[in-house]
């Protein structure tokens, strides 16, 4: 299920745990996935909003139920980070590791009924993402991955591994809802481009499987929107870069992250 790591001496504990992970996180992930779908097809979409002015529904409820009781589970000395549970940000720490978890990712594309949401977990150690699982029930797309040990994609029953790939022109993905200025001055500066568009947490995922080049987030995110799909892209060969060109980090006293660049390569970055 993970390929072979590049450095036994790095990596092979963390390749051995991963394995002995993998097959509950992604029951975990379809089980959330359920939740929400149950509530989706209903139409159930008693909405509230949160301090931040950010939307909450019954489905984000119900899959942080399903995925917190499974992770705990799974690593007992190992605390779980919900967006839907204040409380647990205090366990996000910048050594040690902790389950950071996104129980629906793109709640906006929940109500807009596009399809476009996930479920993201992650499992930090020392501040970085090294084992992710992302999942888009409406659309039956299920990726999973880390750095150094490969990345994988489910659709319809058949798993294969995924890798970044070059496009014959630049293809970049963009964000409909934060398009800001920044954001289009930084496209208008790759020249002649292919517009990619997608929801919530799947916009790393189509850099990861070979379906975009480029993904310029100069818009605030939180560490949960990305830590899933960031270990993905990374198995994947991609990379996640931050304002100074280090690598997205997690357990920060802030949240929030700092602007981004996923990309399949570094010759895209700019100078």
């Amino acid at each position: 299920m993970l390929a072979s790591c590049a450095s036994q001496n790095q990596t092979s504990m963390h390749h051995a745990e991963a394995e002995r992970l993998l097959p509950a996180l992604l029951s975990a992930a379809r089980l959330a996935g359920q939740a929400i779908m149950d509530i989706y097809v209903n139409g159930q979409h008693d909405t509230q909003l949160k301090d931040d002015h950010s939307p909450v529904t019954a489905a984000d409820l119900a899959a942080h139920g399903v995925l917190v009781p499974a992770l705990a589970r799974l690593l007992s000395d190992c605390p779980v980070v919900s967006e839907e549970d204040g409380d647990s940000q205090r366990y996000r720490q910048a050594t040690g590791r902790f389950w950071l978890i996104d129980p629906l990712d793109g709640t906006k594309e929940f109500l807009a009924r596009n399809g476009e949401f996930t479920v993201n977990i992650a499992l930090i150690e020392q501040g970085r993402s090294a084992l992710g699982v992302v999942y888009a029930p409406a659309i039956g797309g299920l990726y999973w991955g880390g750095p150094g040990l490969g990345a994988w994609r489910e659709q319809a029953g058949a798993v294969q591994a995924i890798q970044v790939q070059a496009g014959t022109r630049c293809r970049v993905v963009a964000s409909k809802s934060h398009l800001n200025a920044e954001t289009q001055a930084f496209i208008d500066r790759l020249g002649e481009v292919e517009l990619v568009q997608a929801g919530s947490s799947l916009k790393l995922c189509r850099v990861a499987e070979g379906a975009a080049d480029i993904y310029p987030r100069l818009a605030p995110t939180c560490e949960w929107d990305t830590a899933a799909a960031q270990a993905v892209l990374e198995g994947a060969e991609g990379m996640v870069l931050d304002e100074l060109g280090q690598p997205l980090r997690y357990g920060k006293p802030d949240v929030l992250n700092p602007s981004f660049i996923a990309a399949r390569c570094a010759s895209l970055l700019p100078a």
